[in-house]
């Protein structure tokens, strides 16, 4: 079982994770017009010095700058969340120009594995969004799938916290679904979307993935228990470990 932990921009919260027992470390490229960042550079370092792997999540479409920021930080994992799912009947442009995307970044560099997130609406909501028909353009061209919480109102999708992407928005997706792509999918699969130490050993047994991540539920909380973005709680990643690696060893026994 899996267990990826996002965002951890620094050295010093990446050494907090390798020593709860997190397999992959994620961190964030949020700046496009600031790729070079040292202190994010050596976290990715210290990662794959440490044996766990790292993922790098830029947060662009932009080929060119998606490949300097490879070629500066080589990252085991390059994860691409932008939305492939804007709306119902629409997504087959969208999907043509990052698989292009993907293609290139396969060619240039062939040692980094792509992780590519999935949308599934939450329960009872987008039903008629292509789901699985999305994910058979991707796998050929995938190393990893992640599925997270496409967000919707009113039958159209809206309400993402990053405009564009998919991702950090604390809610759970269907898990039916999910459970159902893990089925058909030819390689591993990754459930986000609203995992936390207190439902992810229930996730684990409904959808079998091979791993789990989280991002908003294992962070830290300001003074009105809203989450703090790249400021985990240490406690709460490692009672996450803990029940993820719980649920898999039951589930594989």
């Amino acid at each position: 079982m899996i267990v990826q932990i996002y965002e951890i921009q620094t050295p010093r919260e990446a050494e907090k994770m390798i020593f709860l027992g997190v397999d992959h470390i994620g961190s964030v490229l949020t700046e496009s017009d600031n790729l070079k960042q040292s202190e994010l550079r050596e976290t990715v370092s210290l990662v794959k010095k440490s044996g766990a792997k790292s993922s790098l999540i830029p947060l662009t479409d932009d080929i060119d700058l998606i490949s300097s920021a490879l070629d500066y930080y080589r990252p085991d994992i390059v994860h691409l969340c932008q939305s492939v799912l804007d709306a119902p009947g629409q997504w087959e442009p969208i999907c043509g120009r990052l698989l292009s995307m993907q293609a290139t970044i396969k060619e240039r560099f062939p040692r980094i594995a792509i992780m590519r997130s999935i949308p599934v609406p939450p329960s009872g909501e987008g039903k008629d969004l292509p789901v699985f028909e999305v994910a058979s353009h991707f796998e050929p061209l995938t190393d990893y799938f992640l599925i997270d919480t496409l967000m919707m109102e009113g039958g159209t999708v809206a309400g993402q916290p990053e405009s564009g992407y998919v991702g950090i928005t604390g809610r759970t997706c269907d898990w039916r679904t999910a459970a159902d792509l893990v089925c058909r999918s030819t390689i591993p699969v990754v459930l986000a979307g609203g995992l936390s130490p207190d439902n992810v050993y229930a996730g684990v047994w409904a959808v079998r993935p091979a791993g789990v991540d989280s991002c908003t539920l294992t962070n830290a909380v300001d003074e009105t228990g809203k989450p703090e973005r790249f400021k985990k709680d240490p406690d709460k990643v490692a009672r996450f470990v803990e029940e993820a690696h719980k649920a898999g060893r039951e589930v594989e026994s």
